[in-house]
C-alpha cells in the first residue's frame, strides 16, 4: 500500500504469527478489507481457519481491478463472500458460547461506509466514516447476522 510493505497479508503471515506464541491471548483483529486486497486470498477459507484466533473483525469488501489495483465497494458487493464470512464468524461464537466462555462474542464492525445523502458536503467528516453511509453498512450485515440467527445456521 503506497510502495510500503505490509507486515500480514497472507494466510501464511498469520499463521506464522499465531504459532510464534500458541495461545488464546494471541489472536487476530481481522479486517477483510486487508486481506481482501489480494486475489490469491480465500477470506472465508481465512476466517474458517484463524476462527478460534479471531478476536475483532473489520468487515469490508474489496473489488480488485484487472490491473491489480482495487477500491472499497459496497459491504454486500466485491470479491469477498460478506455472507459467508459472516455465517462462519458466528458459528465460531455458537461454539464458544456451547463451550461456555466468557469471551464468547467477536465484536464485529462496518470498516469505512460511502457518503450518502446528508452525509456529503459535510465538514469534519473523515473518509470511511460517515454516519450515513456506515449506517447502511451496518444494517445489511446486521441483516445477514439476523437470517443466520432466524435459519438457525449458527
Amino acid at each position: 500500500l503506497y510502495g510500503l510493505p505490509r507486515v500480514v497479508s497472507t494466510a501464511e503471515d498469520a499463521r506464522f504469527i499465531l504459532n510464534a506464541v500458541d495461545s488464546p491471548a494471541n489472536g487476530l483483529t481481522f479486517c477483510t478489507g486487508s486481506y481482501g486486497t489480494r486475489a490469491d486470498n480465500d477470506i472465508v477459507a481465512m476466517v474458517k481457519e484463524f476462527a478460534d484466533r479471531i478476536h475483532f473483525v473489520h468487515l469490508r469488501n474489496i473489488t480488485i481491478e484487472e490491473d491489480g489495483s482495487f477500491y472499497e465497494a459496497e459491504h454486500l458487493e466485491g470479491g469477498t463472500d460478506m455472507a459467508h464470512v459472516i455465517l462462519a464468524l458466528m458459528q465460531e461464537e455458537a461454539r464458544r458460547r456451547a463451550q461456555g466462555r466468557a469471551d464468547w462474542q467477536i465484536p464485529m464492525r462496518p470498516d469505512h461506509g460511502h457518503l450518502l445523502a446528508d452525509d456529503i458536503g459535510k465538514k469534519k467528516i473523515n473518509p470511511g466514516y460517515s454516519l450515513i453511509g456506515r449506517l447502511k453498512g451496518l444494517a445489511e450485515l446486521r441483516g445477514i447476522m439476523r437470517a443466520v440467527e432466524r435459519f438457525g445456521l449458527a
